[in-house]
């Protein structure tokens, strides 16, 4: 049987948080899925369902929702 020590650390309350910025590269790359998914719902809806639904799981799990491509 192993023994596990550790070593507690305090947390430095003098360190500030770190500001988030948006990513120019980030934000057009989910624009770019938004456009994909307006596509495949104009030029056949029912037969792009399953990709539509991909993309669009792929954009609400992968993506912070402050960042929005719509601006």
């Amino acid at each position: 049987m192993a023994k596990v020590f550790t070593i507690p650390v305090p947390p430095d309350v003098t360190r500030k948080a770190r500001e988030r910025t948006s990513d120019p590269r980030y934000v057009e790359g989910q624009r770019i899925l938004v456009e994909a998914m307006k596509y495949l719902a104009q030029s056949d809806p029912m037969a792009n369902r399953n990709a539509i639904a991909l993309l669009s799981e792929h954009v609400r799990t992968r993506f912070r929702m402050s960042d929005s491509p719509l601006r």
